[in-house]
């Protein structure tokens, strides 16, 4: 018979973290909820106080709730306290340190926001507060703009309604990395009693300046020139029509407006899904990756006869297309649209003779090899980096004090894309703008989005993607059980995938490629990160990894295949890919 768990028999790091917040200076109302929570479910607590939310490849991120491992006040108080003590020891500029900060539309995004402003003015440190909710890569771009030492921007990007998180970026508008990340963390753990946290009781101080349209009209006046042909887009932006939706969220506040200066003013928007709203009413999971979320702006596509649907997600950092295409409403998947956006990038500065061998284009590990394949095609340079856009900022900074390169364009699998360094993030609002010029130039050709991707297709080849998520419970239990599955993989060394040998093993948490066919290794020059990469001896690879920031497991699978008819070889390679996942899925279930 199992015993009851209650405070006396939970592990010591949860004891102390629970008994921290029932002896400390927490509201009553906090202490009463916990108390309830011990009484009525003590699973619960052990899940909301096990540890404490650090920063992953998102920043911090969480379901809302009391406790060290739930996103609240007195979390985001005590990272805020931790962030502005890192900021106090770093070298001061000629001007005192200042933070930009913005929210989404999330339930208590904007308190979330307000509470941190109101730590770092408490701490003599200068912020400038977004009035009202504002997508990510406009952050990104104020923190750069206003010259800040930091920026913060309080959001979960594209997860269900309970969540909440707190990204931080540093000077150069990209997100936090090593040494600033865990300097951050290491000065937020050492925030253990509120009476360390400093905060003023209102908005009203010196040190507290609301921004808003200065921001928007600057940011919208510097991606309006990296237009590739301005006077078409003009002169033509008409003929293009195009359904919106932000899917509750912030894009609605800067992308119509950004579409209209480029010339796309043939606009019609998903009337039930542009009001902000933390509940994401019709669309729970509020991902452009997923279906379901898109199912209303395709019956106003569909009633409108439109050409395209664009939507982007709460925090408007990711993008997601849907193209009418023979009648039909064709889902182009991140992988896709990354490819030919990036063709069309390409030709573009082919043309105007302003690309060459330092031009350079980045995409994750995760990201389709047909990315690499078409830069390679236009004789520039490709470059490889972790999962996260952050690591992709991180070039953009490199070559910046290097001058080795020239950053042009970069993308992710997961509908993320970045063109030109205005901002540090991948930006929905600047890749909505250069979807609809892409697809007006095709329009005037007679063509469609899925035209453009099928060209790739016969002109490189077909790689084609699919995404397998396992998920585990948002609990210790489910932490350790996506822990050991990850690490009964490593031990197998799997030698073939349904019965396809493997020829090369990338693990990136020991920084080391195995060659199978003759036993030997090489070093991976990428950071350690919890990620295997199976290459096949088809061509195709499988990639497994932990997401950062929610509890499931990702699978990617892509499956190279060189096919007589574009139709049918997308049919054969989209099985072939069922079947690797499959069989992938079933070795991570599956105890020793």
């Amino acid at each position: 018979m199992n015993t009851p768990l209650t405070l006396e028999n939970m592990d010591s790091e949860t004891k102390k973290n629970l008994n921290s917040w029932l002896e400390g200076a927490y509201d009553e109302k906090t202490k009463g909820e916990i108390q309830t929570l011990l009484k009525e479910n003590p699973q619960e607590a052990v899940d909301a106080f096990y540890k404490t939310l650090t920063f992953g490849t998102g920043g911090m991120r969480g379901v809302m709730g009391v406790g060290t491992n739930r996103m609240n006040l007195y979390t985001i108080k005590s990272a805020t306290q931790g962030l502005a003590n890192y900021i106090l020891k770093q070298t001061p500029s000629e001007e005192q340190h200042s933070v930009f900060i913005g929210f989404d539309s999330r339930h208590h995004s904007q308190e979330f926001a307000e509470t941190a402003a109101k730590v770092l003015a408490a701490n003599n440190i200068h912020v400038y507060l977004c009035q009202d909710l504002r997508p990510t890569p406009l952050i990104s771009f104020g923190c750069r703009f206003k010259k800040c030492t930091a920026a913060i921007m309080i959001t979960a990007s594209h997860n269900p309604p309970e969540y909440n998180g707190y990204k931080v970026y540093w000077s150069d508008g990209g997100q936090v990395l090593p040494p600033h990340d865990i300097g951050i963390v290491d000065e937020v753990k050492e925030i253990t009693d509120l009476t360390q946290v400093k905060e003023l009781e209102t908005l009203e101080s010196s040190f507290i300046e609301l921004v808003e349209e200065e921001i928007d009209d600057a940011y919208l006046e510097a991606i309006a020139s990296l237009q590739l042909y301005p006077h078409e887009n003009k002169a033509k932006g008409n003929e293009l029509s195009i359904v919106y939706t932000s899917l509750h969220g912030t894009g609605i506040s800067l992308a119509p407006r950004a579409l209209s200066m480029w010339g796309f003013k043939n606009l019609s928007f998903v009337d039930k899904q542009i009001i902000p709203n933390g509940d994401f009413p019709t669309a729970r999971y509020p991902n452009p990756e997923e279906k379901a979320a898109l199912s209303e702006g395709i019956k106003v596509l569909e009633e409108k006869q439109a050409d395209l649907l664009i939507a982007t997600d709460p925090d408007a950092d990711r993008v997601g297309i849907v193209v009418r295409h023979n009648n039909e409403s064709v889902i182009l998947t991140g992988n896709q649209v990354a490819c030919i956006l990036l063709e069309h990038i390409c030709e573009a500065l082919k043309q105007q003779n302003k690309l060459n061998h330092d031009s350079a284009f980045v995409k994750t590990i995760v990201t389709t090899e047909l990315f690499k394949k078409i830069v390679e095609h236009y004789e520039a340079t490709c470059f490889d980096v972790l999962t996260g856009f952050k690591y992709i900022a991180e070039k953009i900074h490199e070559w910046e004090q290097t001058n080795q390169y020239q950053y042009v364009f970069g993308g992710e699998e997961s509908y993320g894309y970045l063109m030109g360094t205005f901002s540090r993030d991948k930006d929905a609002i600047l890749s909505s703008a250069l979807i609809c010029q892409m697809a007006l130039k095709a329009k005037l050709e007679g063509k469609t989005c899925v035209d453009l991707l099928q060209e790739l297709y016969k002109k490189y080849g077909i790689f084609w993607n699919k995404l397998q998520s396992i998920n585990f419970e948002e609990s210790k239990e489910g932490q350790e059980e996506m822990k050991n599955a990850m690490a009964r993989l490593r031990e197998a060394r799997l030698q073939n995938i349904l019965e396809i040998p493997v020829v090369r093993i990338d693990d990136y948490l020991s920084s080391e490629a195995y060659h199978l066919n003759d036993k030997t290794t090489e070093h991976l020059n990428l950071p350690k990160s919890d990620v295997l990469v199976y290459w096949l001896e088809t061509g195709s690879k499988i990639m497994v990894r932990p997401s950062g920031t929610e509890p499931k497991v990702k699978i990617y699978c892509e499956v190279v295949h060189t096919p007589s008819s574009i139709e049918e070889g997308e049919t054969e390679a989209d099985k072939k890919a069922v079947d690797l996942l499959k069989a992938m899925e079933s070795f991570l279930k599956t105890p020793s």
